[in-house]
């Protein structure tokens, strides 16, 4: 059985939340690490980038997307890469923070 950061999403409320929530709450987790590496704190940075990286899991193994695929792994690769790889594709924290508050935004517009 895998332990989950999230563990209550994991059990099943994550795969009731749209498109837009459950990016937008990745998002959340993307903005925090983005907010800890500002700060030089890289082990609150690492934690935070964790518990997005979780979410976008849930997030890819939820069937409902399977038409967004691509676009979603690509999030998480440019998150992982950024963070903890070389940055080869040279994204910057904020370009991933914005991608993502487009979806909070959105899941926000649509409550």
């Amino acid at each position: 059985m895998v332990n989950f950061i999230h563990q209550d999403l994991a059990n099943g409320r994550w795969f009731k939340m749209t498109l837009a929530e459950q990016l937008g709450n990745a998002g959340s987790e993307v903005g925090r690490a983005v907010n800890w590496n500002r700060r030089g704190n890289i082990e609150q940075r690492n934690k935070a980038t964790d518990r997005a990286l979780e979410l976008l899991d849930l997030t890819i193994s939820d069937s409902r997307w399977r038409n967004r695929l691509t676009e979603i792994i690509r999030s998480r690769y440019l998150l992982a890469d950024l963070f903890y790889g070389k940055n080869e594709l040279n994204d910057t924290p904020e370009k991933l923070e914005k991608y993502f508050y487009y979806y909070a935004l959105q899941a926000r517009n649509d409550k």
